[in-house]
C-alpha cells in the first residue's frame, strides 16, 4: 500500500522541482555575466587629474573656479565649478572616470 501512495507524492514533487532548475540556471548565468564585467576599481587617486582635466576643458569658456570635487560612485569623479566672468559666467559639471566622460555647461541666471 505504501508504494502506491508514494507515486502521486513523487510526481507532485517533480513538477515542483522542475521550476527550480530553470531558475538555478538563470541565477548561474547572471553570476557568470557579473563576474565577466569585473569589479569596478576605485579612481579616488585620480581626483587631482580629474580636477586638472575638467578645469582645462572649462577654461575654453573663461576663468575657471572649481567649487567641489566629489566621488558619488567608486569609479566616477564629478568636478563642479564655474567658467567665465560677469554676464558670461556659466556653471559646469564634469564627469571623469579615467578621462572626461561628460561635460555640461549651464548658464547662471543674473541676480535681480
Amino acid at each position: 500500500m505504501k508504494p502506491i501512495l508514494m507515486i502521486p507524492a513523487l510526481l507532485g514533487s517533480t513538477v515542483t522541482l522542475g521550476g527550480c532548475i530553470p531558475m538555478m540556471a538563470l541565477s548561474a548565468a547572471q553570476m557568470v555575466a557579473k563576474s565577466a564585467r569585473g569589479t569596478p576599481v576605485s579612481n579616488a587617486a585620480l581626483k587631482p587629474q580629474a580636477e586638472s582635466a575638467c578645469s582645462a576643458q572649462a577654461a575654453q569658456y573663461g576663468v575657471v573656479h572649481v567649487i567641489d570635487v566629489t566621488q558619488p560612485k567608486i569609479n566616477t569623479i564629478i568636478v563642479w565649478g564655474t567658467a567665465g566672468e560677469g554676464a558670461q559666467k556659466q556653471s559646469f559639471e564634469c564627469h571623469f572616470g579615467t578621462r572626461i566622460t561628460a561635460f555640461k555647461l549651464r548658464p547662471i541666471a543674473p541676480m535681480k
